[in-house]
Protein backbone atom coordinates (compact mmCIF):
# COMPACT_ATOMS: atom_id res chain seq x y z
CA UNK A 1 0.00 0.00 0.00
CA UNK A 2 1.15 3.57 -0.33
CA UNK A 3 1.54 5.70 2.38
CA UNK A 4 -1.42 7.93 2.54
CA UNK A 5 0.46 11.94 4.00
CA UNK A 6 -0.26 12.23 7.84
CA UNK A 7 -3.19 14.61 8.35
CA UNK A 8 -4.78 15.36 11.94
CA UNK A 9 -7.48 13.46 12.30
CA UNK A 10 -10.53 15.74 12.97
CA UNK A 11 -13.47 13.64 15.48
CA UNK A 12 -16.09 11.92 13.99
CA UNK A 13 -19.21 13.69 14.08
CA UNK A 14 -21.82 11.13 15.42
CA UNK A 15 -18.98 10.51 18.16
CA UNK A 16 -19.26 11.52 22.00
CA UNK A 17 -16.64 13.90 23.35
CA UNK A 18 -13.41 12.35 25.18
CA UNK A 19 -14.45 10.95 28.87
CA UNK A 20 -18.57 11.20 28.05
CA UNK A 21 -20.99 9.01 26.97
CA UNK A 22 -24.26 8.90 25.49
CA UNK A 23 -27.01 6.09 23.96
CA UNK A 24 -26.88 6.20 20.59
CA UNK A 25 -26.27 2.79 19.29
CA UNK A 26 -22.98 3.48 17.37
CA UNK A 27 -20.26 1.35 16.49
CA UNK A 28 -16.77 2.47 17.14
CA UNK A 29 -13.68 1.97 15.18
CA UNK A 30 -10.91 0.23 17.17
CA UNK A 31 -7.25 0.09 16.47
CA UNK A 32 -6.34 -2.68 19.02
CA UNK A 33 -2.08 -2.66 19.39
CA UNK A 34 -0.16 -5.64 20.58
CA UNK A 35 3.48 -6.88 20.24
CA UNK A 36 2.01 -10.53 19.44
CA UNK A 37 -0.46 -12.14 17.79
CA UNK A 38 -0.60 -14.97 18.76
CA UNK A 39 -1.30 -16.91 21.49
CA UNK A 40 2.33 -16.62 23.44
CA UNK A 41 0.88 -15.83 27.14
CA UNK A 42 -2.44 -14.36 28.79
CA UNK A 43 -1.60 -11.00 27.52
CA UNK A 44 -1.87 -12.60 24.16
CA UNK A 45 -4.61 -14.56 24.93
CA UNK A 46 -6.79 -11.97 26.31
CA UNK A 47 -5.78 -9.41 23.36
CA UNK A 48 -6.79 -11.94 20.92
CA UNK A 49 -10.34 -12.28 23.05
CA UNK A 50 -11.09 -8.62 23.17
CA UNK A 51 -10.61 -8.70 19.65
CA UNK A 52 -13.25 -11.25 18.77
CA UNK A 53 -15.49 -9.67 21.71
CA UNK A 54 -15.59 -5.75 20.41
CA UNK A 55 -16.26 -7.08 16.84
CA UNK A 56 -19.32 -9.73 18.07
CA UNK A 57 -20.68 -6.72 20.05
CA UNK A 58 -20.97 -4.64 16.52
CA UNK A 59 -17.26 -2.71 16.42
CA UNK A 60 -14.94 -1.93 13.79
CA UNK A 61 -11.75 -3.65 14.91
CA UNK A 62 -8.39 -3.39 12.97
CA UNK A 63 -4.83 -4.79 14.65
CA UNK A 64 -1.35 -3.51 14.85
CA UNK A 65 1.12 -5.98 15.51
CA UNK A 66 4.67 -7.17 14.82
CA UNK A 67 5.13 -9.41 11.70
CA UNK A 68 6.24 -12.50 12.67
CA UNK A 69 5.72 -16.11 11.33
CA UNK A 70 3.82 -16.93 14.86
CA UNK A 71 1.18 -14.85 13.75
CA UNK A 72 -2.44 -15.76 13.37
CA UNK A 73 -3.65 -14.80 9.61
CA UNK A 74 -4.44 -10.91 9.57
CA UNK A 75 -7.22 -9.74 8.10
CA UNK A 76 -6.39 -6.90 4.61
CA UNK A 77 -6.95 -4.65 6.95
CA UNK A 78 -4.58 -5.02 9.40
CA UNK A 79 -1.02 -4.10 10.18
CA UNK A 80 2.20 -4.89 10.61
CA UNK A 81 5.44 -3.07 11.62
CA UNK A 82 8.90 -5.08 10.61
CA UNK A 83 10.39 -7.89 12.66
CA UNK A 84 13.00 -7.41 14.91
CA UNK A 85 15.11 -9.79 17.50
CA UNK A 86 16.35 -9.17 21.17
CA UNK A 87 19.26 -11.59 20.42
CA UNK A 88 21.44 -12.79 17.06
CA UNK A 89 23.58 -10.51 14.93
CA UNK A 90 25.34 -7.54 15.98
CA UNK A 91 22.99 -5.61 12.85
CA UNK A 92 20.19 -7.51 14.38
CA UNK A 93 20.84 -6.16 17.69
CA UNK A 94 21.15 -2.78 16.76
CA UNK A 95 17.86 -2.68 14.85
CA UNK A 96 16.15 -4.03 17.69
CA UNK A 97 17.74 -0.86 19.77
CA UNK A 98 16.22 1.54 17.60
CA UNK A 99 13.05 0.07 17.66
CA UNK A 100 13.25 0.10 21.09
CA UNK A 101 13.51 3.92 21.20
CA UNK A 102 10.81 4.45 18.80
CA UNK A 103 12.63 4.38 15.10
CA UNK A 104 10.97 2.85 12.01
CA UNK A 105 7.73 2.62 13.03
CA UNK A 106 6.00 5.68 12.22
CA UNK A 107 5.47 5.10 8.70
CA UNK A 108 3.20 2.04 9.07
CA UNK A 109 1.20 3.54 12.57
CA UNK A 110 0.72 7.02 10.34
CA UNK A 111 -0.84 4.80 7.56
CA UNK A 112 -2.66 2.76 9.98
CA UNK A 113 -4.05 5.84 11.59
CA UNK A 114 -4.93 7.93 8.46
CA UNK A 115 -6.74 4.51 6.51
CA UNK A 116 -8.61 3.25 9.60
CA UNK A 117 -8.50 6.42 11.35
CA UNK A 118 -9.67 4.90 14.86
CA UNK A 119 -11.99 6.72 17.38
CA UNK A 120 -9.97 4.24 19.93
CA UNK A 121 -6.27 3.17 19.99
CA UNK A 122 -6.45 0.50 22.23
CA UNK A 123 -2.63 -0.46 23.75
CA UNK A 124 -1.24 -3.67 25.69
CA UNK A 125 2.02 -4.64 25.37
CA UNK A 126 3.69 -2.51 22.89
CA UNK A 127 7.58 -1.91 24.69
CA UNK A 128 10.82 -2.73 22.94
CA UNK A 129 8.88 -5.00 19.47
CA UNK A 130 6.71 -2.00 18.72
CA UNK A 131 6.93 1.22 21.04
CA UNK A 132 5.22 3.91 23.12
CA UNK A 133 5.49 5.90 20.13
CA UNK A 134 2.11 4.49 19.14
CA UNK A 135 0.70 6.06 21.77
CA UNK A 136 2.46 9.66 20.79
CA UNK A 137 0.92 9.61 17.28
CA UNK A 138 -2.47 8.73 18.23
CA UNK A 139 -2.89 11.71 20.62
CA UNK A 140 -1.57 13.77 17.77
CA UNK A 141 -3.97 12.12 15.60
CA UNK A 142 -7.02 13.20 17.66
CA UNK A 143 -7.59 9.36 18.86
CA UNK A 144 -8.54 8.70 22.18
CA UNK A 145 -5.96 6.56 23.98
CA UNK A 146 -6.42 3.57 26.38
CA UNK A 147 -3.77 1.34 27.97
CA UNK A 148 -4.07 -1.86 29.29
CA UNK A 149 -1.53 -2.48 31.68
CA UNK A 150 -0.37 -6.33 31.53
CA UNK A 151 3.14 -5.86 33.63
CA UNK A 152 5.04 -3.23 35.49
CA UNK A 153 7.38 -2.14 32.39
CA UNK A 154 5.82 1.61 33.05
CA UNK A 155 7.31 1.24 36.43
CA UNK A 156 10.40 -1.01 36.22
CA UNK A 157 12.61 -1.76 33.56
CA UNK A 158 12.76 -5.81 33.85
CA UNK A 159 8.54 -5.37 33.86
CA UNK A 160 8.37 -7.35 36.78
CA UNK A 161 9.47 -5.97 40.24
CA UNK A 162 12.48 -8.71 40.56
CA UNK A 163 16.00 -8.54 40.31
CA UNK A 164 18.02 -11.48 41.41
CA UNK A 165 15.19 -13.22 41.58
CA UNK A 166 14.26 -10.79 44.70
CA UNK A 167 11.42 -8.48 44.88
CA UNK A 168 12.65 -4.72 44.12
CA UNK A 169 11.06 -1.64 43.95
CA UNK A 170 14.14 0.43 43.51
CA UNK A 171 12.68 2.28 40.11
CA UNK A 172 10.01 3.39 42.31
CA UNK A 173 11.89 4.74 44.92
CA UNK A 174 14.75 6.12 43.34
CA UNK A 175 15.00 6.19 39.28
CA UNK A 176 15.05 4.39 36.45
CA UNK A 177 18.94 4.43 36.56
CA UNK A 178 18.24 1.89 39.73
CA UNK A 179 17.92 -0.95 36.48
CA UNK A 180 21.62 0.07 35.19
CA UNK A 181 23.51 0.33 38.61
CA UNK A 182 21.70 -3.27 39.96
CA UNK A 183 22.11 -4.47 36.37
CA UNK A 184 18.24 -6.36 36.76
CA UNK A 185 18.02 -6.71 32.94
CA UNK A 186 19.28 -10.18 32.61
CA UNK A 187 21.83 -9.23 34.71
CA UNK A 188 23.92 -7.41 31.82
CA UNK A 189 24.87 -4.14 32.12
CA UNK A 190 24.67 -3.19 28.22
CA UNK A 191 20.68 -4.45 27.93
CA UNK A 192 20.33 -2.75 31.57
CA UNK A 193 21.53 0.53 30.05
CA UNK A 194 18.92 0.43 26.96
CA UNK A 195 16.35 -0.59 29.31
CA UNK A 196 17.43 2.55 31.49
CA UNK A 197 17.68 4.96 27.89
CA UNK A 198 13.87 3.29 27.10
CA UNK A 199 12.53 4.70 30.33
CA UNK A 200 14.24 8.41 29.79
CA UNK A 201 13.32 8.53 26.27
CA UNK A 202 9.23 7.40 27.62
CA UNK A 203 9.31 9.43 31.05
CA UNK A 204 6.51 8.44 32.92
CA UNK A 205 5.63 12.31 32.34
CA UNK A 206 5.06 11.78 28.76
CA UNK A 207 3.56 8.92 28.48
CA UNK A 208 0.75 10.22 30.95
CA UNK A 209 0.62 13.22 28.37
CA UNK A 210 -0.63 10.68 25.87
CA UNK A 211 -2.72 8.43 27.29
CA UNK A 212 -6.65 8.84 28.52
CA UNK A 213 -7.06 5.93 30.72
CA UNK A 214 -4.66 3.18 31.99
CA UNK A 215 -6.53 -0.10 32.52
CA UNK A 216 -4.97 -2.14 35.89
CA UNK A 217 -5.95 -5.36 36.15
CA UNK A 218 -6.10 -5.43 39.80
CA UNK A 219 -5.88 -2.65 42.85
CA UNK A 220 -2.35 -3.58 43.56
CA UNK A 221 -1.42 -2.34 39.80
CA UNK A 222 -3.00 0.60 40.64
CA UNK A 223 -1.46 1.24 44.08
CA UNK A 224 1.50 0.73 42.45
CA UNK A 225 1.11 3.15 39.55
CA UNK A 226 0.44 5.87 41.83
CA UNK A 227 3.08 5.41 44.05
CA UNK A 228 5.30 5.54 40.53
CA UNK A 229 4.01 8.74 39.73
CA UNK A 230 0.89 8.39 37.27
CA UNK A 231 -2.63 10.35 38.20
CA UNK A 232 -5.27 8.44 39.97
CA UNK A 233 -8.12 9.70 37.84
CA UNK A 234 -6.35 7.83 34.90
CA UNK A 235 -6.30 4.47 36.67
CA UNK A 236 -9.05 1.92 36.29
CA UNK A 237 -9.22 -1.64 37.87
CA UNK A 238 -10.98 -3.71 35.85
CA UNK A 239 -10.32 -7.47 35.81
CA UNK A 240 -9.17 -9.46 32.77
CA UNK A 241 -12.35 -11.33 31.26
CA UNK A 242 -12.93 -15.02 30.40
CA UNK A 243 -14.01 -17.04 28.10
CA UNK A 244 -17.21 -18.47 29.98
CA UNK A 245 -18.60 -20.34 26.78
CA UNK A 246 -15.21 -22.97 27.11
CA UNK A 247 -14.34 -22.32 31.10
CA UNK A 248 -17.45 -23.77 33.01
CA UNK A 249 -17.82 -26.67 35.55
CA UNK A 250 -18.19 -30.06 34.41
CA UNK A 251 -19.38 -32.84 36.38
CA UNK A 252 -15.65 -34.59 35.74
CA UNK A 253 -14.29 -36.68 39.10
CA UNK A 254 -11.51 -34.78 40.13
CA UNK A 255 -8.25 -35.55 41.39
CA UNK A 256 -4.81 -33.76 42.22
CA UNK A 257 -3.32 -30.37 41.11
CA UNK A 258 -2.24 -28.70 38.04
CA UNK A 259 -0.32 -25.74 37.14
CA UNK A 260 -1.27 -23.66 33.54
CA UNK A 261 0.84 -20.96 32.82
CA UNK A 262 4.33 -19.92 31.34
CA UNK A 263 7.32 -21.84 32.44
CA UNK A 264 9.78 -19.18 33.93
CA UNK A 265 11.52 -18.57 37.31
CA UNK A 266 9.63 -15.10 37.93
CA UNK A 267 5.90 -17.96 38.19
CA UNK A 268 7.28 -20.32 40.64
CA UNK A 269 6.66 -23.42 39.02
CA UNK A 270 10.21 -24.83 39.56
CA UNK A 271 9.74 -24.67 43.47
CA UNK A 272 5.92 -26.13 43.05
CA UNK A 273 7.63 -29.02 40.96
CA UNK A 274 9.95 -29.68 43.86
CA UNK A 275 7.59 -29.84 46.20
CA UNK A 276 5.48 -32.29 44.23
CA UNK A 277 7.98 -34.35 43.65
CA UNK A 278 8.37 -34.74 47.59
CA UNK A 279 4.55 -34.98 48.58
CA UNK A 280 4.10 -36.49 46.11
CA UNK A 281 0.65 -35.58 44.52
CA UNK A 282 -0.32 -35.47 41.36
CA UNK A 283 1.19 -32.62 39.14
CA UNK A 284 -0.06 -31.84 35.75
CA UNK A 285 2.08 -29.00 33.97
CA UNK A 286 0.46 -27.30 31.53
CA UNK A 287 2.77 -24.14 29.52
CA UNK A 288 6.04 -23.83 28.08
CA UNK A 289 9.08 -21.64 28.74
CA UNK A 290 12.55 -20.92 29.27
CA UNK A 291 12.53 -23.33 32.34
CA UNK A 292 10.82 -26.52 30.47
CA UNK A 293 14.25 -27.94 29.63
CA UNK A 294 15.50 -27.56 33.26
CA UNK A 295 12.27 -28.91 34.84
CA UNK A 296 11.50 -32.07 32.58
CA UNK A 297 15.70 -33.00 33.39
CA UNK A 298 15.11 -32.59 36.98
CA UNK A 299 11.67 -33.73 37.55
CA UNK A 300 10.49 -35.92 34.12
CA UNK A 301 11.07 -39.33 35.44
CA UNK A 302 8.88 -38.73 38.44
CA UNK A 303 5.56 -41.09 38.01
CA UNK A 304 3.13 -38.59 39.70
CA UNK A 305 4.47 -34.84 37.75
CA UNK A 306 2.96 -34.97 33.54
CA UNK A 307 4.57 -32.15 31.42
CA UNK A 308 1.27 -31.50 28.72
CA UNK A 309 2.72 -28.82 26.94
CA UNK A 310 1.02 -26.04 25.08
CA UNK A 311 -2.41 -26.59 25.23
CA UNK A 312 -5.45 -25.24 23.22
CA UNK A 313 -8.20 -23.13 25.53
CA UNK A 314 -10.55 -26.30 25.39
CA UNK A 315 -7.72 -28.47 26.38
CA UNK A 316 -6.53 -26.21 29.72
CA UNK A 317 -10.57 -26.41 30.28
CA UNK A 318 -10.58 -30.12 30.23
CA UNK A 319 -7.38 -29.75 32.82
CA UNK A 320 -8.93 -27.94 35.02
CA UNK A 321 -12.37 -29.59 35.32
CA UNK A 322 -10.61 -32.97 36.31
CA UNK A 323 -8.08 -31.54 39.04
CA UNK A 324 -8.99 -30.32 42.54
CA UNK A 325 -7.04 -27.64 42.70
CA UNK A 326 -4.70 -25.32 40.39
CA UNK A 327 -1.72 -23.66 42.14
CA UNK A 328 -0.20 -20.07 41.00
CA UNK A 329 3.08 -20.35 42.28
CA UNK A 330 4.50 -17.03 41.46
CA UNK A 331 7.64 -15.49 43.36
CA UNK A 332 6.59 -11.72 41.35
CA UNK A 333 3.78 -9.53 42.14
CA UNK A 334 1.59 -11.36 39.71
CA UNK A 335 -1.16 -9.04 38.34
CA UNK A 336 -4.29 -10.33 37.34
CA UNK A 337 -3.16 -13.84 35.61
CA UNK A 338 -5.92 -15.13 33.27
CA UNK A 339 -5.37 -18.91 34.44
CA UNK A 340 -6.79 -18.22 38.12
CA UNK A 341 -9.99 -16.45 36.58
CA UNK A 342 -10.01 -19.36 34.14
CA UNK A 343 -9.46 -22.25 37.06
CA UNK A 344 -12.56 -20.24 39.16
CA UNK A 345 -14.81 -20.68 36.40
CA UNK A 346 -14.52 -24.10 35.87
CA UNK A 347 -14.68 -24.45 39.60
CA UNK A 348 -11.76 -25.45 40.23
CA UNK A 349 -9.92 -23.99 43.54
CA UNK A 350 -6.23 -21.53 43.42
CA UNK A 351 -4.08 -22.41 45.75
CA UNK A 352 -1.48 -19.20 45.33
CA UNK A 353 1.03 -16.99 46.56
CA UNK A 354 0.00 -13.97 49.28
CA UNK A 355 1.45 -11.80 46.78
CA UNK A 356 0.38 -8.80 44.27
CA UNK A 357 -2.89 -9.13 43.04
CA UNK A 358 -3.55 -12.52 43.72
CA UNK A 359 -4.53 -11.57 47.36
CA UNK A 360 -7.40 -9.84 45.62
CA UNK A 361 -8.84 -12.89 43.48
CA UNK A 362 -7.87 -15.62 46.15
CA UNK A 363 -10.19 -16.07 49.19
CA UNK A 364 -11.39 -18.40 51.78
CA UNK A 365 -14.31 -19.64 49.80
CA UNK A 366 -12.39 -20.30 46.38
CA UNK A 367 -8.68 -21.14 47.47
CA UNK A 368 -5.89 -20.84 49.81
CA UNK A 369 -3.17 -18.56 49.99
CA UNK A 370 0.75 -19.27 50.85
CA UNK A 371 4.05 -17.65 51.69
CA UNK A 372 5.55 -17.16 48.55
CA UNK A 373 8.39 -18.70 47.69
CA UNK A 374 8.52 -20.92 51.11
CA UNK A 375 8.46 -24.85 50.13
CA UNK A 376 6.51 -25.46 53.13
CA UNK A 377 4.37 -23.32 53.18
CA UNK A 378 3.40 -24.35 49.62
CA UNK A 379 3.35 -27.98 50.39
CA UNK A 380 0.88 -27.47 53.58
CA UNK A 381 -1.54 -25.65 51.61
CA UNK A 382 -1.97 -27.38 48.99
CA UNK A 383 -2.23 -31.01 50.48
CA UNK A 384 -4.93 -28.48 53.07
CA UNK A 385 -6.90 -28.22 49.60
CA UNK A 386 -6.83 -31.35 48.74
CA UNK A 387 -8.90 -32.63 51.88
CA UNK A 388 -11.15 -29.75 51.54
CA UNK A 389 -14.60 -30.35 50.71
CA UNK A 390 -15.18 -27.51 47.70
CA UNK A 391 -18.08 -26.22 46.62
CA UNK A 392 -17.18 -26.70 42.94
CA UNK A 393 -20.70 -24.87 41.69
CA UNK A 394 -20.83 -22.15 44.00
CA UNK A 395 -16.95 -21.23 42.67
CA UNK A 396 -17.68 -21.47 39.24
CA UNK A 397 -21.24 -19.31 39.54
CA UNK A 398 -19.42 -16.41 41.34
CA UNK A 399 -16.55 -16.34 38.77
CA UNK A 400 -18.48 -16.09 35.95
CA UNK A 401 -19.95 -13.14 36.91
CA UNK A 402 -16.79 -11.76 37.93
CA UNK A 403 -15.15 -12.32 34.57
CA UNK A 404 -17.77 -11.88 32.41
CA UNK A 405 -17.23 -11.20 28.73
CA UNK A 406 -20.37 -8.94 28.73
CA UNK A 407 -19.45 -7.11 31.66
CA UNK A 408 -16.03 -6.54 30.68
CA UNK A 409 -17.57 -5.20 27.19
CA UNK A 410 -19.74 -2.51 29.33
CA UNK A 411 -16.51 -1.57 31.04
CA UNK A 412 -14.52 -0.94 28.59
CA UNK A 413 -17.64 0.79 26.25
CA UNK A 414 -17.61 3.45 28.68
CA UNK A 415 -13.59 3.75 29.15
CA UNK A 416 -13.82 4.26 25.67
CA UNK A 417 -15.94 7.23 26.02
CA UNK A 418 -19.18 5.47 24.50
CA UNK A 419 -22.40 3.63 25.49
CA UNK A 420 -22.41 1.61 22.11
CA UNK A 421 -24.25 -1.91 22.71
CA UNK A 422 -22.44 -5.03 23.99
CA UNK A 423 -24.18 -8.04 22.37
CA UNK A 424 -24.97 -10.21 25.35
CA UNK A 425 -26.57 -12.75 22.98
CA UNK A 426 -23.30 -13.39 21.05
CA UNK A 427 -20.83 -15.92 22.04
CA UNK A 428 -17.31 -15.42 21.63
CA UNK A 429 -16.30 -16.35 17.58
CA UNK A 430 -13.25 -18.67 18.34
CA UNK A 431 -10.92 -19.79 15.29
Amino acid sequence: MTCLPYTKRPARADSPEPGTTDNRNLGLKILLVNKFYYRRGGDCVHFLALEKLLRNAGHEVAVLTMRSGSNMPLRSDDYEVGEVSMTGTVTSTLKAACRILGWGIDKVVRRALNEFRPDVVHLHNIHSYISPRVAQLAREAGCRVVWTLHDYKLLCGAYSFLCGGKICTDCIANSPFAMVRRRCMKNSLSASVLAYAEAKVWSRRRISSWVDAFICPSEFMREKMIEGGFESHRLHVLNNFVDTEVFNAGSEKRDGVCYIGRLSAEKGVDILAKVAAEAAFPLTIAGTGPLEKDLKSSHGSCENIRFAGQLGEHEVAGVLRKCKVSVMPSVCYDNNPLSVGESFCCGTPVVASRLGGLTELVSPENGLLFSAGNEESMRRAILQSLKLPWDNASISSEARQRFSPEAYCRSILRLYGSQAGCNTATPLNRK
